[in-house]
């Protein structure tokens, strides 16, 4: 998987980038990354990217002529259009789901925009889907950007030593992940529970579905709902069971 990102911070992206399991994974040339900074395409002395915007209103928009010609580079470089990703707030909320969709592409160009965002018309015309990682504002796209790349590279082949962990993590099935533990077997008075020690792996995946099945009830109703219309015929464990409204005796 070969990333590239168009950027203001060139830095912000490579030092996010080059650790833990996405460092090790570039060191082992499972992935690449390569940042673009937007300001070499600007024909301004002093490097400006951003003017104000018609019509009026507060801050500054990124200029269309730049970031178009820092994708027109990238595409003459590469020799090909490549599957391009604009992080709005305006966009789709990122999930597990398109994360999986992307993860397939050999090529993905992540754009992170600025100020009062990207004139839109270097928008249309690199073609950019909308990504949003969650309904709030933040300065620029750059930890977006490397919220979707971390949730993408970790699902490229051979990125995770272990290749279950990627299927059996939170969203993986639409539910989220069942409570772990480790050693030791008591800490402060609380216990791991008695079916992990038990070395039935039956009973323990029994155990750990119907945990992710309390724990998305809990935290993530949505989830559930959703799982639910998906799994009509599933039996759910009987402290999720829906209590029929209504209740006088018989």
């Amino acid at each position: 998987m070969n990333f590239h990102v168009l950027t203001l911070f060139p830095q912000m992206i490579t030092d996010g980038f080059h650790t833990s399991i996405t460092g090790r994974a570039m060191d082992a040339g499972l992935l690449s990354l390569e940042t673009v900074d937007i300001r070499d395409f600007s024909h301004d002395k002093h490097f400006k990217v951003d003017d104000y915007t018609y019509g009026g209103g507060a801050g500054l928009l990124m200029k269309a002529g730049p970031v178009c010609e820092a994708y027109d580079d990238l595409v003459r470089r590469t020799g090909h259009k490549m599957r391009t990703v604009y992080l709005s707030p305006q966009g789709s909320v990122f999930t597990q789901k398109k994360a999986a969709e992307l993860a397939k592409e050999t090529d993905l160009c992540l754009l992170c925009g600025h100020y009062e965002g990207i004139d839109e018309r270097a928008l249309q015309e690199l073609d950019a889907e909308f990504i949003s990682v969650g309904d709030y504002v933040l300065t620029g796209g750059e930890l977006p950007a490397l919220i979707v790349m971390d949730a993408v590279a970790r699902l490229v082949p051979g990125v995770l030593h272990n290749g279950e962990s990627a299927e059996t993590e939170s969203f993986s099935d639409g539910l989220l992940e069942y409570p772990q533990y480790t050693r030791p077997e008591e800490f402060r008075g609380r216990k791991v529970p008695e079916i992990l020690l038990s070395g039935d792996h039956g009973k323990v995946d029994v155990w750990r579905h119907e945990e992710s099945l309390r724990r998305t009830a809990r935290y993530r109703p949505d989830l559930l709902a959703a799982y639910r219309n998906a799994h009509p015929d599933e039996k759910m464990p009987e402290d999720l069971q829906e209590r029929p409204k209504g209740g006088g005796c018989s």
